[in-house]
């Protein structure tokens, strides 16, 4: 097993080495999302024809540009790409072309797609995993997260050209083709509008005062995790936020004794937590937050029926046009269509609603031709009562 790559040295040693080699590189990488408040890589895992596998410890490395440019054109392959490419991105890596083995396995309806299943079904190879949602800011790395670690890229090499005879065989290499240059066009996702709106429990909280109290609690959490690195939920929990916000405590020692409070992390900030409800409390009536925000997005779908029992009709035949389709070219729903298109599509139709007018829709909203393809007709018939 490689020990990580720790210095620049060794770091330059590689890099030659990966100019050297050839074919696809196969790549991975692990965060220690739940413990972290980044989402950083801590380990990058790679292997290439004429190098081997490779481990490299971002926390010393961590400007990787030059192995990103010693790739060169070479096609990456990754395991459920669109999660690990934000943070290589952040190191100085970014794929010219790339193969995603989870993708691929979907477009061909493999009924499970994590790697271990899939490398046992395609492969036959039995994986040991274990260790994924360990904490990997850990160090020094324990010698079997190292082992767990190399084998996510052991097989990846082997898998893609499986995979790749399979889509071929069944006409969906060019699906798959398409589907890759757009994890690699993509660009970042844009910063979420009033993130502490996403608190889970948010939606027992009714009045604009308990959900500035909410807002207070949330940005007082955000700014500590940041500072300490750690998960939002390790400093104080969703959960403990709106029983809190609930309890309206009137005194800092009222706070300390709520139920939700008892754990060692949310009594050593009870200060802080009473300090966000004590500035909520000098805010304006237009400085508190709206109970809803203008959005151009459609209601949830259980209201449709009373709001708009047409929409919901054509929302029903949608679904199961693109049901009927999965089941005929065996490719999840979800990846035939983004799930939030066919429901804008059907909360407000274009007009006429044709095949041309639902693909030019669909491809406004990032539909690749081979979706627009399969789907538009279908889609566009479902929306003609």
């Amino acid at each position: 097993m490689p020990a990580p790559v720790i210095s620049a040295t060794a770091l330059a040693d590689v890099v030659s080495q990966v100019a050297a080699g050839t074919g696809p590189v196969a790549l991975d990488a692990e965060r220690a999302s739940g413990y972290r408040y980044s989402q950083r890589a801590y380990l990058v895992q790679l292997r290439r024809a004429g190098v081997g596998t490779v481990l490299i410890d971002p926390i010393a490395c961590p400007d990787l540009t030059e192995l990103g440019a010693a790739f060169g054109d070479a096609e990456w392959i990754l395991h459920a790409a669109s999660q690990d490419l934000p943070c290589l991105t952040e190191l100085g890596m970014r794929p010219q072309r790339l193969f995603d083995t989870e993708l691929a396995g979907r477009l061909l309806g493999h009924p499970r797609v994590s790697l271990a299943a899939m490398t046992e079904r395609v492969l036959g190879v039995s994986l040991e995993k274990g260790h994924g949602a360990a904490d990997w800011s850990t160090r020094p790395l324990p010698y079997d997260w190292l082992v767990y670690a190399a084998l996510d890229v052991e097989l990846l090499i082997e898998l893609r050209d499986a995979l790749v005879a399979e889509l071929d065989e069944a006409g969906k290499l060019d699906w798959a083709r398409e589907e890759f240059a757009a994890l690699v066009s993509a660009p970042p996702a844009p910063p979420r509008t009033d993130p502490w709106r996403r608190t889970s429990g948010i939606h027992r909280i009714r009045t604009r005062s308990q959900l500035a109290a909410l807002r207070g609690l949330w940005t007082a959490r955000d700014e500590l995790a940041r500072r300490r690195d750690l998960a939002p939920g390790r400093v104080l929990r969703d959960k403990t936020m709106v029983d809190i916000v609930l309890a309206a405590p009137t005194s800092v020692e009222a706070l300390r004794k709520l139920p939700s409070v008892a754990g060692r992390s949310a009594q050593q900030q009870a200060g802080r937590w009473w300090s966000a409800l004590r500035k909520v409390q000098s805010l304006t009536e237009s400085e508190l937050p709206e109970t809803s925000v203008a959005s151009n997005a459609p209601p949830p779908t259980n209201r449709w029926a009373g709001k708009d029992a047409a929409a919901a009709g054509r929302l029903a035949r949608a679904r199961a046009a693109l049901t009927a389709l999965s089941e005929q070219v065996h490719v999840p729903a979800e990846n035939l269509v983004a799930p939030d298109a066919v429901r804008r599509l059907a909360w407000k139709p274009p007009t006429p609603s044709t095949v041309e007018t639902v693909g030019e829709y669909l491809s406004g909203h990032g539909a690749r031709a081979w979706q627009i393809a399969l789907v538009a007709a279908p889609l566009g018939r479902a929306l003609v009562d």
